[in-house]
């Protein structure tokens, strides 16, 4: 009798855990429910390179970086976003410490709270440098080919045709994604980072290195396999996709192909108000109300996917300070170093702005909260904004208090 007394026990306290894994807000294993998907998008915050060792970060030099763990746990992110990329220097990639401090990193957030998403970007561009990375057996084994003792090609992942090429200067390129080698490529980075412990992919301009792909055929595939690796390597056995999705999603016969979407802010300017700035549904290309439904990768159905907006950087226009609303640009500025400019308490309120404005107008998009991004000035320099607290970062933007206010409200 009380061995079956004692298995009753058991039985009873594992239903009490399961009942309380699914009760948590940010649990997930093997696939995401859309409840937990939206949880962590509304605790989103950009931290470009916060995983990769400073001498080798290529947005410039990152004050206070031994602060930036400490911000994190102090705001409640839950989902931080570009925490590692390469844009071109790939041959950095064969350095030990690149991939260790990733790791590492990610190891001494999940001590504080294991809940913690990171997010590395897969960006659509490649350079020369490709060629010094060997390939290793998985990559040539998870596509069914021969394993060969070789590195990457730069030349075989480009159009045929020179479409793209050199477009970030010489010798940097976008990718051909219908190219075998370039599949490689991509699955190669995304499998390192699963190992690393990271959670979820930024695909970057899925228009651009899909440039030859009908129908998303190779995208799909290789998310595919991309996915095959996560469930038996990842965290928790799923990655989530994202991308710039200029078309407002990615959908084959009803199914989307990403997990959630992404797009920059396209923020209005006000004639007549410097340096002032709104949202509006249909400005520009911004993807506010018109983000693609279908069956999401876990299997729920969205009528409108789930999408980040975030502070976007691409550099400075002809007339920095002039209105534009035909541009990109917000005053003559990308988009977070406009927000730069702004006073303290400008912008403490816009943030507030956009978090409401969003709830009521647009109520699938999510503000990516500017934690660690490199700002364009104009005079020659490469800055980083940073959120932190002057208290602990001097250099800081000292907006802590105004993303808590905002995610608590």
């Amino acid at each position: 009798m009380n061995k079956w007394l004692g298995l009753l026990a058991i039985l009873l306290l594992m239903g009490c855990a399961g009942a309380v894994k699914q009760d948590d807000p940010y649990f997930f294993e093997g696939s995401i429910s859309e409840p937990v998907l939206r949880n962590y998008l509304a605790k989103a915050v950009t931290m470009s390179e916060f995983c990769v060792k400073a001498e080798l970060a290529q947005d410039g030099y990152n004050p206070c970086k031994d602060d930036d763990v400490r911000f994190l746990e102090s705001i409640g992110a839950k989902f931080v976003g570009r925490a590692a990329f390469r844009w071109g220097n790939e041959d950095q990639l064969n350095k030990p410490e690149f991939q260790n401090y990733m790791k590492e990193t990610i190891e001494r957030v999940h001590e504080k709270d294991g809940d913690v998403i990171f997010q590395a970007a897969i960006f659509e561009a490649v350079s020369r440098q490709v060629n010094q990375v060997p390939i290793p057996a998985r990559v040539f084994e998870a596509f069914g080919h021969e394993v060969v003792h070789r590195n990457f090609n730069y030349g075989a992942m480009l159009d045929d045709s020179g479409r793209y090429v050199d477009l970030w200067g010489a010798g940097c390129s976008v990718p051909d994604l219908t190219k075998l080698e370039t599949q490689y490529w991509f699955y190669f980075l995304a499998t390192m980072y699963i190992d690393a412990g990271f959670e979820a992919i930024h695909w970057g301009q899925i228009a651009l290195i899909g440039m030859n792909d009908t129908n998303h055929a190779q995208f799909q595939q290789l998310l595919d396999q991309v996915r095959t690796y996560a469930s038996i390597h990842a965290r928790r056995k799923y990655l989530l996709f994202d991308a710039h999705t200029p078309n407002k999603g990615v959908v084959v016969d009803g199914r989307l192909l990403l997990d959630f979407h992404s797009f920059p802010l396209r923020v209005k300017e006000l004639a007549g108000k410097p340096m002032e700035g709104i949202f509006e549904v249909g400005h520009l290309d911004a993807l506010y109300t018109k983000s693609k439904g279908g069956i999401a990768p876990s299997g729920w159905h969205s009528e409108s996917l789930p999408y980040l907006v975030e502070f976007d950087n691409f550099g400075i226009s002809q007339a920095p300070g002039i209105a534009d609303t035909t541009s990109h640009f917000v005053w003559g500025y990308d988009e977070i170093t406009w927000f730069s400019m702004l006073s303290l308490e400008d912008q403490s309120a816009w943030m507030a702005y956009a978090y409401q404005w969003l709830q009521k107008n647009a109520p699938n998009g999510y503000l990516q909260m500017p934690g660690v991004r490199v700002l364009t000035p104009g005079d020659g320099s490469r800055r980083i904004f940073k959120a932190n607290d002057r208290e602990f970062c001097p250099k800081g933007a000292n907006l802590e208090a105004s993303i808590k206010q905002v995610w608590n409200n």
